[in-house]
């Protein structure tokens, strides 16, 4: 049995990681006004970064249309798969996944659609993680129960700079308390289980970021991953794990446009799974 992988561009995959394991993302949009881009084909990440500093506008991010899904489908078909799996975006936080499942229905092959309830690098983990399995010689149901109990599993932190993004997106949901007080704080939001709460509240970026590599040093953290938007600290805080985890040995992700419109620059973040 052929398994081939497709995900959203939510992921932060790398391309030589995509492209190494063979998996096929399907875009979200992100418009800047009146200019739409297609993530990752029409807007790189660096070029996302230099757009969201020079407009005063904030961007806005669409889910795929359900036909984009179902030529990802269809050409995994025609190259031979015999199922896929596709590994999505938080269902609580975009209609992506809702997309996938319009498009699972219309075509021949064998879709799991499978909600991750995590974003950005944390997706791109339960891809790699898939593949690795597939080449293995797992089946798809030992592939989609192993992620959906790791999804139940997984937790996001980020460090913000700004909650202008967040809440101006409407994507701010339980930490709509540190609205009033944002100026005077340095938020840091969790996303667990497909919502956004508020974790912590920190006076200064220094102790945000001491924060967040405390919960990283943690000993109920597994499978860490790092990401950052473009962050200048981002190296320093990187250092800072070093007690535990080499540069090595850390999975290291950028924050691309569709978590970053959210999320804002200068964003760190860490994702790993609580241990079982």
């Amino acid at each position: 049995m052929t398994i081939r992988i497709v995900t959203d561009s939510a992921c932060d995959l790398p391309d030589d990681t995509v492209e190494r394991y063979g998996i096929e993302i399907v875009p979200l949009n992100i418009r800047f006004g009146d200019e739409e881009y297609v993530d990752r084909y029409e807007l790189d990440v660096a070029s996302f970064y230099d757009k969201l500093a020079s407009h005063d506008a904030l961007p806005e991010t669409s889910a795929p249309a359900p036909g984009r899904f179902q030529e990802a489908f269809e050409k995994q078909a025609a190259a031979g798969a015999d199922t896929v799996l596709c590994i999505n975006l938080a269902s609580g936080l975009s209609a992506t996944m809702e997309s996938a499942q319009q498009a699972a229905k219309n075509v021949d092959i064998d879709v799991r659609v499978i909600d991750t309830q995590t974003v950005s690098g944390a997706i791109g983990l339960a891809c790699i993680e898939a593949a690795q399995a597939a080449e293995a010689g797992k089946s798809a149901d030992e592939i989609v129960a192993d992620l959906t109990e790791k999804a139940d599993r997984t937790r996001i932190f980020g460090a913000l700079n700004t909650l202008d993004n967040l809440k101006k997106g409407g994507r701010i949901g339980g930490a709509q308390a540190l609205v009033g007080n944002m100026l005077a704080i340095k938020p840091i939001l969790e996303i667990s289980h497909g919502h956004v709460e508020e974790a912590s509240k920190q006076r200064t970026r220094k102790k945000a970021i001491g924060w967040l590599r405390d919960r990283a040093l943690a000993d109920d953290v597994e499978d860490l991953v790092v990401l950052n938007g473009f962050a200048a600290d981002f190296d320093e805080f990187v250092d800072m794990l070093a007690p535990k985890y080499s540069r090595d040995d850390l999975f290291v992700g950028t924050i691309g446009p569709v978590i970053g419109t959210h999320a804002g620059p200068g964003v760190i973040g860490i994702g790993f799974r609580s241990k079982a």
